[in-house]
């Protein structure tokens, strides 16, 4: 009996192979196919799901800037909310802190993460470019060959470097190998529920509660949607947390004795629970492989800093694999890593002060009025002229200024 005849791999060769279809590989192939090189992102999923995955929508000072720069800005420019202030209610006080008022007037970008990556993805169409979809790269191989490539069903797709934009589990981490990368880990004594809930009205700004019965977070994400956060103790389930008792804990958290300032919520769409962790991977490269966003790096959603962070790899990556492939210079990517690390290390330490700010110690609970009036004085010097609010304002709106950034704000 004669084998079935094997239909060999469609072979495809390019300059950089990018896994993962995100904000960080989406703006490294715009900038690297505007600069002349050929690149081509490849991603398991649909172009619907990628287009329709909504998670971060506050785009940082630094971030706007350099999409700006790079002409990948201007419906963003057009239709985003500007932000510069957020509130923090505490003992049934709400204190609101004007960073745009500390940081030189900077501000966030209040814009969907699905619209962002849609105006990526059309900005490769137009350029002739697009993104495979629906193709799963089962492994990254030769990586410190001179040649890697990426293997998927049907196609092998040989490379000069291959950039990992797919995430915490995705195949460009696992394809590191065990000795020589270090992953630092921290899993937090809480989870979050994540909700993003219809509401009757535009949400203004960030809402967020420091509560004795736990955190609570309200997010603006557009004209008819929030998200809203829910503190959890670690390893609760979502099946605990029906719609009733969503509605009823976010009302007893935020509003703590005003809930004028709250917008009526309605259906919730998406309810998800939130393994509250943080890992940097140290270093980012290996060989021909480099990693960026949550291959590399993975934070809370403290401070909104994950897209911003995946941005910034994204942006300093794009410098370098210029100056390699275009002007024979290996200095930029072989520093990337350890420049985008002490960046990131920067950006977890404020994450998790914020943290720290947000949530009552475990032994807090019995008595915990003590520890609320100390936290609410916290926060009220972030609202006052001085060191702490100039440190907090800079930080939390990414101003790229670092004078103020040494220490976390406290």
């Amino acid at each position: 009996m004669t084998a079935p005849r094997r239909t060999p791999a469609r072979r495809l060769r390019v300059e950089v192979g990018i896994v993962g279809a995100g904000p960080a590989g989406l703006a490294l192939a715009n900038v690297l196919t505007r600069r002349g090189i050929d690149c081509l992102v490849v991603e398991r999923a649909s172009r619907e799901r990628v287009e329709e995955r909504q998670r971060a929508g506050l785009l940082e000072d630094r971030t706007v800037r350099w999409l700006r720069s790079q002409g990948l800005a201007d419906r963003l420019l057009a239709e985003s909310t500007l932000h510069h202030w957020c509130d923090f209610r505490c003992l049934g006080h709400t204190v609101r802190v004007d960073y745009g008022a500390y940081s030189d007037g900077r501000q966030h970008h209040v814009y969907p993460q699905q619209n962002l990556v849609r105006d990526l993805i059309a900005g490769l169409e137009r350029a002739g470019t697009p993104p495979l979809f629906s193709h799963n790269v089962r492994a990254v191989t030769n990586i410190t060959g001179r040649r890697p490539r990426l293997e998927c069903e049907g196609m092998e797709i040989e490379c000069d470097y291959v950039v990992g934009c797919d995430g915490f589990r995705g195949i460009s981490r696992a394809a590191l190998p065990a000795t020589g990368h270090r992953a630092h880990n921290r899993r937090y004594p809480y989870d979050w529920l994540t909700v993003l809930a219809e509401v009757d009205r535009p949400v203004e700004g960030v809402r967020y509660a420091v509560h004795r019965a736990g955190f609570a977070g309200m997010m603006p994400r557009g004209p008819r949607l929030s998200r809203f956060y829910l503190q959890c103790p670690p390893g609760d389930a979502v099946a605990a947390w029906p719609a009733s008792r969503i509605v009823a804990e976010l009302r007893e958290r935020l509003a703590d004795g005003d809930p004028a300032g709250l917008p009526a919520i309605g259906a919730t769409p998406e309810v998800r629970m939130l393994r509250m962790h943080s890992s940097v991977l140290t270093p980012l490269a290996h060989g021909r492989l480099l990693l960026a966003g949550d291959a590399g790096h993975v934070l809370t959603p403290s401070g909104a800093k994950g897209m911003n962070l995946a941005i910034a790899d994204a942006a300093a990556l794009a410098e370098a694999l210029v100056a390699r492939l275009r002007e024979g210079d290996e200095g930029p990517l072989a520093a990337y890593s350890a420049t985008r690390l002490a960046d990131v290390r920067r950006v977890l330490g404020f994450s998790e002060w914020l943290l720290g700010l947000l949530h009552l110690p475990e032994e807090a609970s019995a008595a915990p009025e003590a520890e609320l009036t100390s936290r609410l004085a916290a926060i009220r010097r972030l609202a006052e002229p001085g060191p702490h609010a100039y440190r907090f304002a800079h930080r939390y709106v990414g101003s790229g200024v670092r004078e103020w950034c040494h220490d976390p704000p406290g």
